[in-house]
C-alpha cells in the first residue's frame, strides 16, 4: 500500500502524517508512507484544502485529521468514502 499525506507544513498536515504513521505501525499494516509538501505536486490530486490522504492514489481525505479509528478502518478495509 502506497499513502501519500498532502499538505504544506501546517500543523493539521503534521497531525495526518504522525497519526498515519502510529496507526500502520500499531495495526502492522504493510505501506510506504512519504510527506508530500510540494504545493504543485499536491495540485495534482485537484485539493484545494489541505491535509489531505492519498492511499495508492485516490484521495481518501481531505481537509481534516480523522480520528484514529476511522483511519484504521480506512487502511484495513479499504472502503474509502469522503
Amino acid at each position: 500500500m502506497i499513502i501519500q499525506v498532502l499538505g504544506t507544513g501546517c500543523a493539521k498536515c503534521k497531525s495526518l502524517e504522525k497519526v498515519t504513521r502510529e496507526v500502520v505501525e500499531q495495526n502492522g499494516i504493510d505501506a510506504c508512507i512519504t510527506k508530500v509538501e510540494d504545493i504543485v505536486e499536491i495540485m495534482k490530486f485537484n485539493i484545494m484544502t489541505t491535509p489531505a490522504l492519498v492511499v495508492d492514489g485516490k484521495v481518501v481525505v481531505k481537509g481534516r485529521v480523522p480520528s484514529n479509528n476511522e483511519l484504521k478502518e480506512l487502511l484495513t478495509t479499504k472502503i474509502y468514502r469522503i
